[in-house]
């Protein structure tokens, strides 16, 4: 009898995580490594939001707290959804969770049967995959390509679609592309869902702020969408609180209450200190994080013009996230400094170990063709990882 079970034996790991580690493995033999692998705001968390934590503590918030979410932060949630949305949720359709990444599992675990179908546009999120097949679902990639903003068409939709489809699942602004759907798009998908009515919506908002065009959209938004949309939100990107833990999502009240119900079982609820402050973070308009889109914006524009000074990067411009997606498949079958390189992960590895510099392998997304290129980093760290990257390529 083996050990470990099929499911774990079969699960891949995260990429994003397994190259961060392989970064800090690196840097622990003494290497400089610049890390661009991971998906996390080099900013601290601001001081609004650590007072309000510090009050909570002070204010002995200790115990265990609802399955579900403290009223007060759904209250909170329903507030922040209808003043950046327009979407009107009540307290039974809140749930929050440790993470957008639990509001995914918790979907996947209450909705998908055997052999049920989720459409995936490519590039998508690097866990989206494994959750479902982890739920004994079926991830059925969409391709999309630079030249098209990576963004899905109602026509790909429209094909993709199979009698075994049960939902869609997609992040925008993306996660690795940056790309945003605006309403017009949104609504065409829309409309071919519209004429398949058993077929459910995730919408991944995490990176809702971090937009550098204006007019964030949300499937829910349309009246013949609200009812199958599950909208998943959190402030880890946002509000630079990847530690703190906190998603959430608004949802169909028996899909939510199903999320609970499988929550209770597995993490019940959320820290509570943490909880506190985030009922300070969506309470605040979202100007007072601005300050960090702001710069994001000035490093997508020079990550952008230094990229596009290397032979072999094609790059278009993402409009929200943190990352650059390039197509690197000028070097495929290339050989540097005696490596050949034959797909992005070569790539992605050659680049760790030549240059130290860790980025992500688009192999991981659904997308073999690129490399993931986080700019959450110092202006300064950019210019000399792209330097060092520049150098081992030539």
């Amino acid at each position: 009898m083996q050990l470990l079970s099929d499911r774990i034996l079969n699960m891949a790991t995260s990429a994003t995580l397994a190259m961060a580690a392989k970064a800090r493995e690196l840097r622990g033999e003494g290497k400089d490594i610049i890390g661009l692998s991971l998906g996390e705001p080099d900013f601290n968390t601001p001081d609004f939001i650590k007072e309000a934590a510090i009050q909570a503590i002070n204010d002995d918030y200790n115990s265990y707290t609802p399955v579900d979410g403290y009223v007060e932060l759904k209250e909170a949630i329903i507030t922040k959804f209808k003043r950046d949305n327009g979407l009107t949720y009540t307290l039974p359709q809140i749930v929050v969770s440790t993470g957008a990444k639990q509001c995914l599992a918790n979907i996947a675990a209450v909705m998908l049967n055997t052999g049920d179908e989720v459409l995936l546009p490519c590039p998508y999120w690097v866990s989206y995959a494994d959750i479902v097949k982890l739920n004994d679902g079926v991830p059925v990639e969409v391709k999309t390509s630079i030249d098209t903003d990576f963004k899905m068409t109602a026509t790909q939709l429209e094909a993709a679609i199979t009698p075994k489809t049960k939902m869609i699942w997609f992040s925008s602004p993306c996660n690795p592309s940056g790309s945003i759907y605006s309403k017009e798009e949104l609504r065409a998908l829309a409309d071919v869902l519209v004429k398949h009515p058993n077929i459910y919506v995730v919408s991944d908002e995490i990176y809702e702020h971090i937009n550098y065009v204006g007019g964030h959209a949300s499937m829910a938004q349309f009246e013949d969408m609200y009812d199958r949309t599950i909208t998943v939100n959190g402030v880890s990107k946002a509000f630079a609180m990847t530690g703190w833990r906190v998603g959430y999502i608004g949802a169909p009240e028996k899909i939510a209450r199903a999320c609970n119900k499988m929550q209770g079982q597995i993490t019940s609820g959320t820290n509570c200190i943490a909880q506190r402050a985030v009922i300070t973070a969506l309470n605040e308009s979202p100007s007072r994080v601005q300050y960090m889109i702001d710069e994001f914006k000035v490093r997508r524009d020079l990550i952008l013009d230094l990229l596009n000074d290397i032979e072999g990067f094609k790059t278009n411009t993402p409009e929200g996230a943190f990352y650059v997606f390039p197509n690197v498949t000028h070097f495929f079958g290339k050989t540097l400094r005696g490596k050949t390189i034959n797909n992005a992960t070569a790539f992605s590895l050659y680049l760790l170990e030549e240059a130290l510099v860790a980025t992500v392998t688009g192999e991981a997304f659904g997308n073999p063709d690129c490399i993931r290129i986080s700019y959450a980093a110092s202006q300064e760290q950019i210019i000399e990882a792209i330097k060092r990257i520049k150098e081992a390529v030539s």
